[in-house]
Order: C-alpha cells, then sequence, then structure tokens
C-alpha cells in the first residue's frame, strides 16, 4: 500500500506532492514499483498535527483521486483507501473512485463512518490509538510512558476486536475488514516492538493485519539513529522492520518506499514459505472493485 499524503504537514513527506499531476505521476510510479493499492489523505496524523476541516481535505483528496482514476491504465483500477476519520471525507472519496476508507480512529471520531462503510459495501481499515495525534506525542519522546492495564497488546487486541465487532453490527461484511495495531500511536518504542513481535495474537482474530510503521521514530530508534536524523534516512531500518512483521503476521504493508519493499517482502516470503496468497492478503483494497 503506497501512501500518499496530500498534506502540507507530514511528518515525513509533508509537501511532497503540491499539485495534482505531481500526485497522479507518484502514484503511476509506485504502481511501475509494485503498489497494490493506494492510500491517499488530506489530513495529517503526526503527533501534534493540527486538524483539517472535511471541506479542505475534500479539496486535497478528491481532485487526485479524480485524476488517478482519469489517467487510465493500472491507475483506472487499482484500489484506492483514503485515510479519513470523516465521513463526509470518506463518502467525497468514494463518489470520486476510492474503494475502501482507512479510519485511524476505528470509526470511533464520526459515527456515521461504519454505517457509510456499510452501506457503500466498501472496505474499512480500523486502527488503534491511544488518544487523537493533536494530543500525543513521537514515540520515543514521552516524559511518561503510556499505561496499558493489562499490557500492550491485549489492550490493543480487545479494543480491535471490539471494533470489528462493532463495524460488522453496523452491516461491514467481515472479509471487508482489516485491522491496524497503531504502531506509533500511544505507544513507546518498546511497546511498539512487542506490538510487531506479538502480531500474531492480533492476526489470530481472523482478519488481515496492516503494518503501518514506516520510517517511524520508534524504527528510527531500533535502527540506531538519532533523533535528530530525518526520517527520510530510516528506510533501512523501515524495511528490516517490515520483513519482522511480515513473518510476525502482518500481511498488508503500507509503506513510502514501495519497490524496497516489494523486493524485500518477495524475498522474505519465499525464504519462509509464506504463500503469495498470505503475504499480500488484503493488498488490494478490502472491499475495493
Amino acid at each position: 500500500m503506497a501512501i500518499l499524503n496530500l498534506t502540507p504537514d507530514s511528518f515525513s513527506d509533508g509537501g511532497s506532492y503540491p499539485t495534482v499531476e505531481a500526485a497522479v505521476e507518484a502514484a503511476a510510479a509506485a504502481v511501475r514499483d509494485g503498489a497494490d493499492s493506494l492510500d491517499l489523505g488530506g489530513e495529517s496524523t503526526r503527533p501534534g498535527a493540527p486538524r483539517v476541516e472535511a471541506a479542505e481535505q475534500i479539496r486535497r483528496v478528491v481532485p487526485v483521486i479524480q485524476a488517478i482514476r482519469a489517467r487510465g491504465g493500472p491507475l483506472a483500477t487499482i484500489p484506492v483507501t483514503v485515510d479519513t476519520t470523516r465521513a463526509e471525507v470518506a463518502a467525497a472519496a468514494l463518489d470520486a473512485g476510492a474503494d475502501a476508507i482507512n479510519d485511524v480512529s476505528a470509526g470511533l471520531e464520526d459515527p456515521a463512518m461504519l454505517p457509510l462503510a456499510a452501506t457503500r459495501g466498501v472496505g474499512v481499515i480500523l486502527m488503534h490509538r491511544l488518544r487523537p495525534p493533536g494530543e500525543d506525542c513521537y514515540s520515543d519522546q514521552y516524559r511518561k510512558d503510556p499505561v496499558y492495564a493489562g499490557g500492550v497488546v491485549a489492550a490493543v487486541r480487545e479494543f480491535l476486536a471490539g471494533r470489528a465487532a462493532a463495524a460488522e453490527a453496523a452491516g461491514v461484511a467481515r472479509e471487508a475488514i482489516v485491522l491496524d495495531p497503531g504502531l506509533g500511536f500511544g505507544k513507546t518504542v518498546e511497546q511498539n516492538l512487542e506490538l510487531v513481535r506479538r502480531t500474531g495474537e492480533i492476526a489470530a482474530l481472523g482478519y488481515p493485519v496492516l503494518s503501518g510503521l514506516s520510517r517511524k521514530s520508534f524504527v528510527g530508534r531500533a535502527g540506531g539513529h538519532s533523533p535528530d536524523d530525518p526520517p527520510r534516512e530510516r528506510v533501512a531500518a523501515t524495511v528490516g522492520l517490515s520483513v519482522a512483521h511480515l513473518l510476525a503476521g502482518a500481511s498488508i504493508f503500507r509503506v513510502h518506499d514501495v519497490a524496497l519493499h516489494v523486493r524485500a517482502l518477495r524475498a522474505a516470503a519465499a525464504a519462509w514459505g509464506i504463500s503469495e496468497r498470505r503475504a499480500r492478503e488484503g493488498t488490494a483494497a478490502p472491499g475495493g472493485r
């Protein structure tokens, strides 16, 4: 899943696509590099990020989705997810040609989100977070570590199981649900790494698990980077942890660096005898066309 942040302030690639044309070219390049889907968002979810009104998110995202579809070729049919917590934005993106919704609030921020996914018959990615990004900080900068009763893995698993049940109760098909443990959202470096190691406990719920660790601060610390090193220098550490996450049970990889991940994950899957179906399960947006 190739990341296309249509924002000026995302932690790693903010401002990288200042025009619709630049974003479409990036989408085309991601597909050439082997991306199975595209994830577009108009609001940064980095720690401390300000909120963006629905109208502005729509202004940023909808013209790009429309242009991607109009480009034709592989871009006409590649699954597209919209990264938003607002049902109004998701609806506009679906109307423009998106296939599924990536909601970092797991449908809690906007009560209309899960009914929308059910009514439209589209997939939804449900993520765990401890608190909204505006109230959070980077994984290596907590003055007081987040506390999870029973441990971080048990807490995240219980939360995601509940949100998956809520989605199904709203009418979302079980096979259209993906779970995201929310790496980097309200977790310390070690809590994030524990979630990676024990992903099998979340995958045991029976839904595909999304890996969203690309270039994040805890990845940099795990890879030996200085806190002052820019996110773009965390690529090698990101690929290493993505491979570890594959072996632990993740099956969808939301990444900035598509070509490197395609080759590394394919090689790891071959070495460990992970079937192509398991390795790529869910990489086409759930409920997609």
